[in-house]
């Protein structure tokens, strides 16, 4: 069905463009505000948030280049929302949510949305939206981010709805309650450590989208309510149109509309996608049918971000400069069986799906589409942080720091990939170092790249990093992390890229049992070397080490030997990022 209602007329190009970036202007301006009164390291440095404008029926209408697994999603959440409220909405309301089953992601990922009312006639005419990754929302580990967790109220506070402002009234009891105290009921977990840097977040995030209603109604008050909203469903229809004929495409290049793809998790969980097309229409069936079951862990993916790797790669595919919008998935049908882990029970774990799952998600879809070589496949996640509940059960005041790692982008038929970026779903920075060691009781010892990690072949695959740190005193951290037991794999030849590996390097302690009673300490002391997996929680003594190597990436058709004599290093071509790269991400947020 298209996404334009047939009594609109023909649209102007000229106007067509105009509006497609006064639109993405909204967002931009949003995220302008919400990194300026941010106080986060994770949103206010590491650019972890989102920004976008939605259509009153909850559609997304457009986005500047944040963070893809959110710009998916988040529609999600506010149509949730719509349902739970559409009737009894007002001037001033602002709504919170996290929860999976609600339109989330992950429960870190925390939402605001706010309705957009029209001054004449006080019709809900657009939603702004906003989602940011707060470093401690509670749960069992700083950063609530665990490892380990088998159940979501391991992983800090779920929220299906909170009016956190009503009429203009903000409601601080109410957030305390579903941050701090409600979390802290589950055995074993404690509230947000740190409710003061979280809830001036959250705020920031309020006044950014208070920022795009201001904007939006701006933009009606110049072209008239009518002119707005038709163009806004052109272009929806615009990104239908261009995807339906990039579908077209795929089946005359690949001589076939079936397309296939399997890839596995490092557990073994297969994910497996079989893509019919209909050339006529230019529509296409993406059916995950065989995908592994639910896991007990926490690589369990909500619906929603299985739609929001599809939606991104139809994005990345399409060699035309428009708007990441809801329009994209009209053309498609995504089929995923109940019960997997794609669409796991309500209590599943899934801080994983979000950051890791995801990103293979991407992997399979490219794979199918036969569109470039498995990139780093996974966001490298680490969190430390002190706090939480003592031996007696009471909530201590703490902290928790995050962030994502890069890796290697995966090469394809005239690129090589890019060495050390965060790849596809993620689009965030990292930590500063200078920032990081100001801020936290950490060193940074080696942030490289990783050199000969990215696959072998006439296109290269890039390379992952290594990062080394020191802890200066003693912390819970903890690594979530994928690609450690099976390879990003090449394409039409070219080698796979290499795993990733985690390292801990602990000193020897008299208390741990490392040396005997009688050791001299004062003599210096080898440390130990300990692959602590892809997933783990450590409790790091002062001055222990955690060497972290991302993946590499897979390359790009059989290395020719007598090209690799004449041109070893391959300056003849350039690196390739996906368009929404953080290159050009911090392009269009020149002057945050």
């Amino acid at each position: 069905m298209s996404s334009t209602p047939p009594n609109y007329k023909k649209a102007d190009p000229i106007l067509l463009t105009l509006f497609a970036n006064r639109f993405m202007s909204v967002a931009e301006a949003m995220g302008r505000s919400l990194q300026q009164t941010a106080i986060s390291t994770n949103i206010k440095e590491r650019l972890d948030f989102s920004c976008a404008l939605f259509a009153p029926d909850g559609d997304l209408v457009a986005n500047a280049p944040f963070i893809p697994i959110h710009l998916g999603s988040m529609s999600f959440a506010v149509r949730y929302q719509m349902q739970l409220h559409g009737k009894d909405l007002k001037p001033g309301d602002v709504f919170m949510t996290n929860s999976p089953s609600a339109g989330g992601s992950h429960l870190p990922d925390i939402t605001i949305i706010s309705p957009v009312f029209d001054t004449q006639t006080g019709k809900v005419i657009f939603f702004t939206a906003s989602r940011g990754h707060h470093a401690d929302i509670g749960g069992i580990l700083p950063g609530s981010m665990p490892p380990t967790s088998t159940s979501i109220f391991e992983e800090g506070a779920e929220i299906v709805s909170f009016k956190i402002v009503s009429g203009g009234v903000y409601d601080h009891d109410g957030l305390v309650e579903y941050m701090v105290n409600k979390p802290a009921q589950y055995p074993g977990s404690s509230g947000c450590r740190n409710i003061k840097d979280v809830e001036s977040d959250l705020k920031a995030q309020i006044a950014a989208n208070h920022k795009g209603i201001q904007l939006i109604q701006a933009i009606v008050d110049d072209y008239g309510l009518e002119t707005v909203q038709e163009y806004m469903y052109h272009i929806r229809a615009n990104a239908e149109v261009s995807v339906r004929n990039l579908l077209k495409d795929v089946v005359k290049r690949a001589g076939t509309n079936v397309l296939e793809a399997i890839d596995y998790l490092d557990d073994g969980s297969p994910i497996q996608l079989r893509v019919e097309i209909n050339e006529e229409d230019g529509s296409a069936i993406c059916d995950f049918e065989g995908t592994g079951c639910e896991v007990r862990g926490n690589l369990n993916a909500p619906i929603s971000v299985v739609h929001s790797a599809v939606i991104y790669c139809m994005r990345a595919m399409l060699d035309m400069d428009i708007p990441l919008n809801a329009g994209c998935l009209v053309p498609i049908t995504v089929k995923i069986p109940e019960g997997s882990l794609l669409s796991p029970s309500r209590t599943a774990a899934v801080c994983g799906g979000n950051v890791l799952t995801s990103q293979r998600l991407v992997d399979v879809v490219l794979k199918a589409f036969h569109a470039c070589a498995a990139s780093q496949g996974c966001t490298n996640n680490l969190t430390f942080g002190a706090g939480g509940k003592d031996k007696d059960g009471n909530n201590v005041v703490g902290w928790g720091y995050y962030e994502t790692i890069a890796g290697g982008s995966g090469a394809g038929p005239g690129w090589h990939g890019t060495s050390g970026i965060h790849t596809h779903i993620t689009n965030t920075r990292i930590g500063d170092v200078e920032i990081l060691e100001r801020r936290y009781p950490v060193l940074v010892h080696q942030f490289a790249i990783r050199e000969g990690s990215g696959g072998k072949g006439k296109w290269r695959g890039g390379d992952g990093v290594v990062r080394e740190l020191e802890f200066t005193e003693g912390l819970q951290v903890s690594i979530l992390s994928e690609r450690r037991t099976r390879q990003p794999y090449g394409m039409e030849g070219g080698n796979p890229g290499a795993m990733g590996r985690n390292t801990w390097v602990k000193q020897p302690r008299k208390e741990d049992g490392d040396l005997p009673e009688d050791a001299d300490e004062r003599q210096p002391l080898k440390p130990r070397k300990i692959n602590i997996g892809g997933k783990a929680t450590v409790w790091m003594g002062k001055g222990d080490k955690l060497l972290i190597e991302t993946p590499g990436a897979g390359a790009w058709g059989a290395l020719d030997p007598e090209a690799a004599e004449a041109d070893p290093d391959h300056s003849h071509v350039k690196a390739w990022a996906p368009r929404g790269s953080l290159a050009e991400r911090e392009a269009a947020q020149a002057g945050f």
